[in-house]
């Protein structure tokens, strides 16, 4: 007896036939896109002849006998460093590594981004499965996070630097936040194999960086001083009613007015706030970066970029020269 299917059976199934059609097609461009993805991802490491030697993968799995010991030991020298910020203290409760230990852990980092790139290289980029493409996942996870364990080790050397260089324009909480995105790149270009301790190399790094900060923190304060009076004399000038008739300070004004709206909304609202045009006491640097939530160097920054537009504004409005005929 031959089974007849039913026509809604019939179209159920052709149904079924073109959805998985549909999910073929997906599946395979997520795929590519996947593999797009890991090919393009760049893997840096510090090359080591070492890595080329037989016994490389035991030399990279091997530490030395005092890393058993855990990390978050306590380093006992919490009460030497005094009332200190709670981030500052917990940069305390752990110990520093040994030479032996840094060796390792820095050999290890670059030993698992090599085999990663290398296992990669033999890979096929239309062919390589979601299972390859894990494997090398897997070896870079470890090595960020035994990167992340070198970092975490020597924070405190960046706390240790920073003091040096706290000024009233680079203030310490913005100090350390620099150097730590200077000691993370030189956790990165570290050359291990030459048997220096990372610490000689990373301080003078944070140094330099922190030497840069200060130059371009002094320029900035230079230049910027002299476009903070000049506003400042700009809004006084606007209340001084002995030297414009009231109709042109409604001029004035207007068009300043109308130079603000021309900026960016949040250049519009440094400047109101920084030079008291709200009618509020102006602000500092500090306390505009403290409510929006940046440092005191990005409101800088915008500041002078908004100052650079108002000046364009005014050259192109002949300001001056109005001003200087009502006079």
């Amino acid at each position: 007896m031959i089974a007849i299917a039913s026509p809604a059976a019939k179209k159920l199934s052709r149904s079924q036939s073109v959805h998985k059609t549909v999910r073929k097609p997906a599946r395979k461009t997520e795929l590519q896109q996947l593999r797009d993805a890991f090919f393009e991802r760049p893997i840096d490491f510090i090359p080591c002849k070492d890595f080329a030697r037989k016994n490389a993968e035991r030399l990279a799995s091997t530490p030395p006998a005092e890393a058993d010991v855990p990390l978050n030991e306590e380093g006992g020298v919490r009460s030497a460093v005094g009332p200190i910020a709670p981030y500052i203290a917990r940069l305390y409760d752990g110990r520093l590594l040994t030479k032996d230990e840094e060796q390792f852990y820095f050999r290890r980092m670059n030993w698992l981004k090599y085999r990663a790139a290398k296992v990669r290289r033999s890979l096929d980029r239309q062919r390589v499965t979601r299972k390859q493409m894990q494997q090398v996942q897997a070896l870079l996870d470890e090595a960020d996070a035994v990167n992340s364990l070198i970092i975490t080790a020597n924070l405190r050397l960046v706390v240790s630097i920073a003091k040096k260089f706290v000024t009233s324009e680079l203030l310490f909480e913005d100090l350390v936040s620099e150097g730590n995105l200077a000691l993370m790149r030189s956790v990165e270009k570290f050359n291990f194999a030459l048997g220096n301790r990372f610490s000689t190399y990373a301080t003078y790094a944070i140094q330099r960086h922190f030497y840069r900060l200060s130059q371009r923190s002094r320029k900035q304060w230079n230049r910027f001083v002299s476009d903070d009076t000049a506003l400042q004399a700009l809004s006084a000038s606007e209340r001084d009613t002995e030297l414009c008739t009231a109709a042109q300070i409604d001029e004035l004004k207007q068009t300043f007015g109308q130079f603000l709206e021309e900026l960016e909304p949040r250049e519009k609202q440094i400047v109101v706030a920084r030079f008291g045009f709200d009618g509020e006491a102006p602000r500092t640097f500090r306390e505009l970066g403290s409510e929006m939530g940046v440092c005191k160097e990005r409101i800088r920054q915008i500041q002078g970029r908004a100052m650079d537009k108002l000046r364009r504004m005014a050259e192109d409005a002949r300001l001056a020269q109005t001003v200087g005929d009502w006079l």
